[in-house]
This record gives structure tokens, C-alpha cells and sequence, in this order.
């Protein structure tokens, strides 16, 4: 089977996805340099940034940041033994418990405001603010796409073998 040829917008897509790898890549490292200083990782950072407006359970924070459950499981059960997070009951399911951030992880995140603010308002004062939201509002429509293939591939794989895989 040869594989069809890429359309304009798909080797712009393509430039598009490897650019953001690139730009991802460099939030990673600015966010390292940010949270060294207070004794967290970019990750940890990460995980208790899902759940600072509300408790969730792992699942639904290794969702929103499209990440597995697994990896987003290591990083609370350590923030857990850190003291920098806690589990709650979850009125709604028994067995995935609520995670949320103890106050020395409110802190802990709370001490990278002045960082972090400091490094977007750099960065973003380096590109026009309609651009700004110009490309959010772009990555927010990627993002549904993307989701979007995702359920559909999901389907057709669940249809093809029975199993809802390969």
C-alpha cells in the first residue's frame, strides 16, 4: 500500500507539530529554571496546577492534560509522600479518589507566581497580543480536532477488530 501524498495543509499541519514540540521543549526548560528554586519540577508543577481551582481524580487530570494515567499517578502518590498534596474521599466514586493540593503545595505553587509572571509577560511582550489570541484560539480548535480523530479512530479500531484495539 503506498501512502497518500500530504496536502499543502497537512505539511503545514506537519511545520505546525514540529514547531510545537520545539516550543513545548523550551516551556519545559523555562519551567525547570522556575521551579528549582522552591524544591518542585516542571511535572509536579503541572500535576498540582490541574487541581488548583478544584480536586480531581487522576484520571480526570491525566485527561485534561492528555497525558496517561499511570505516569500522572506516580507524580501525586510522590507529591502525596511530599507533603505537597493530598487524596479525599470522592462522594462520586469509591475507588478514584480526589486529589488536591495541602497548603504547603498552594505555597509551593504560590511562590512561583512572581517567575512565572515575569517570564510570560517577557515572552508575550515579544508578540502582538491579537496574535496571542489569535493562535490560542487556533491550538483550541487543533486540540478538538485532534480529539475529535482520536474518539473517531477509536471507533473505527473498536468496529474493525472487536476489541477496541489493535
Amino acid at each position: 500500500m503506498t501512502a497518500q501524498p500530504r496536502t499543502e495543509a497537512g505539511d503545514v499541519l506537519t511545520d505546525v507539530i514540529m514547531r510545537t514540540f520545539r516550543l513545548y521543549g523550551g516551556f519545559l526548560e523555562a519551567a525547570e529554571v522556575m521551579t528549582r528554586p522552591v524544591g518542585l519540577t516542571a511535572a509536579w508543577w503541572q500535576v498540582l496546577g490541574a487541581v488548583l481551582r478544584e480536586p480531581l481524580p487522576v484520571s480526570g487530570i491525566a485527561r485534561e492534560m492528555s497525558l496517561t494515567r499511570q505516569s500522572v499517578q506516580r507524580i501525586a502518590d510522590l507529591l502525596v509522600r511530599k507533603g505537597l498534596a493530598e487524596y479525599l474521599p470522592n462522594p462520586a466514586h469509591r475507588r478514584a479518589k480526589l486529589f488536591r493540593p495541602t497548603e504547603a503545595g498552594y505555597r509551593a505553587i504560590s511562590s512561583l507566581t512572581e517567575a512565572q509572571h515575569a517570564f510570560t509577560n517577557r515572552i508575550s511582550a515579544q508578540v502582538d497580543l491579537d496574535d496571542l489570541r489569535t493562535t490560542l484560539a487556533v491550538m483550541e480548535r487543533l486540540i478538538t480536532a485532534v480529539d475529535a480523530d482520536a474518539a473517531k479512530t477509536d471507533v473505527d479500531e473498536t468496529d474493525a477488530t472487536g476489541t477496541g484495539g489493535p
